[in-house]
């Protein structure tokens, strides 16, 4: 393997790896960070190509990162050995395990999404938190949604947390960004019942039927659904709150109302 190494912190790498932290610097390269390698290796099952891969053999913490790097010099990525003190720099975490990865963006649109019969779908509006987008990516890929849809987003689909957060679930989930007037044309020409979450709902979500053609709707943490989706919506549901918190952490309230979809639906 042919191998580049940088051992200076005023290389202009490493000072190009800590700026791509930034959403600006991510959209005008047009790649992201994936660090880790459980996140790499998920990456390149889905035929991800990373264009560089940074390693730092002082960091690795098993016996397996050898084959990894190799799968992703055959799939294009030019490869950088970092001394321990350049990679704690570039690492988004606290214990890295000494394997960075550059990976280009891409962009689906809703017409992109293969749907099942009956279709699942999870939709989340304008989600303020990436470990939270990462949670709710990794949770709908453990339910078998068919896909994700980021309606008027907040956070950037690409920032490191979400990465993380999402295990690597990121290059697995179908994942379309759009606006919620978009959103709401498409669920409807393809008759998909659209089922909103909201505390101030009267219905609660396990006596609401969860089966068939189905969209869930969660709203952002702090002001929870729009509403524009609260009227458009056919149905509110309500997940009961028995002490003095009013609402969950939007992750948690995702996570329960698939799984009670799931329940329903028989998987």
């Amino acid at each position: 393997m042919s191998v580049e190494r940088i051992t200076s912190l005023q290389n202009p790498r490493i000072k190009q790896l800590v700026r791509l932290r930034e959403r600006r610097d991510r959209d005008e390269a047009g790649v992201f960070i994936v660090e880790g390698y459980r996140e790499i290796l998920r990456a390149l099952d889905q035929g991800a190509r990373p264009v560089e891969l940074y390693v730092s053999p002082d960091w690795f913490l098993g016996e397996n990162e050898t084959t990894l790097i190799n799968r992703a010099e055959e799939a294009g990525a030019r490869l950088f050995e970092l001394t321990k003190e350049a990679f704690a720099k570039v690492a988004y975490r606290e214990r890295p395990d000494g394997l960075l990865a550059l990976v280009p963006q891409w962009h689906m649109k809703l017409e992109d999404l293969k749907l099942s019969e009956p279709p699942f779908l999870l939709v989340v509006e304008a989600i303020e938190k990436p470990g939270n987008l990462g949670t709710i990516l990794r949770s709908a890929d453990a339910a078998g949604v068919d896909a994700v849809i980021v309606c008027d987003p907040v956070t950037d689909l690409f920032n490191p947390n979400v990465v993380r957060s999402s295990t690597g679930v990121l290059f697995a989930m179908p994942v379309a960004i759009a606006t919620a007037a978009e959103v709401h044309a498409f669920l409807r020409a393809k008759g998909i019942r659209v089922v909103a979450t909201t505390p101030a709902a009267t219905e609660l979500y396990t006596k609401t039927d969860l089966k068939g053609s189905l969209a869930l709707l969660m709203g952002s943490e702090q002001y929870g659904l729009s509403d524009f989706w609260l009227k458009e919506a056919d149905e509110r549901i309500r997940i009961p709150m028995a002490g003095q918190a009013d609402s969950l952490n939007v992750a948690m309230a995702t996570i329960i109302t698939l799984f009670e979809a799931v329940r329903q639906r028989g998987a």
